[in-house]
């Protein structure tokens, strides 16, 4: 009776595991955006940070959309559901809420790509005040 319970068991968590990672949103490495980014149609980058953090520093060529404030629930709902998004914040915590929201609203090709200081890392272009 035991081994049937444990066999019920692991095969139902093995169930759950494979769900979570269908729905999971998809993360890339700083390196693995930079290969599939060329490759993209009219791709779409957002900072989901600040203003405040955005206007300090961003990646060139991003959009902001602050998730925190708000902004980014509202901003979502005019945007085309066929491109793809690519989105950052300071860590990769609230680009990843971001991109959990745009999959349930029914965005198809949506990515986390981390967190802002990684991206810079990378060696991706950026723009600041300091630059200037």
């Amino acid at each position: 009776m035991n081994v049937f319970l444990i066999i019920t068991l692991a095969a139902t968590l093995n169930f759950c595991s494979s769900q979570q990672d269908t729905d999971a949103v998809k993360r890339l490495t700083p390196t693995e955006y930079k290969a599939q980014k060329a490759t993209s149609k009219e791709p779409v980058l957002l900072d989901v940070r600040t203003p405040e953090e955005f206007t300090e520093a961003h990646v060139k060529g991003a959009k902001n959309s602050d998730y925190r404030g708000g902004t980014f629930a509202e901003d979502m709902k005019s945007w085309d559901k066929k491109k793809t998004y690519y989105l950052y914040c300071a860590t990769g915590n609230r680009s990843g809420k971001a991109a959990q929201m745009l999959q349930e609203a029914g965005f198809e090709r949506v990515y986390n790509i981390g967190g802002f200081t990684a991206l810079e890392e990378a060696g991706l272009p950026t723009v600041s005040p300091k630059q200037k």
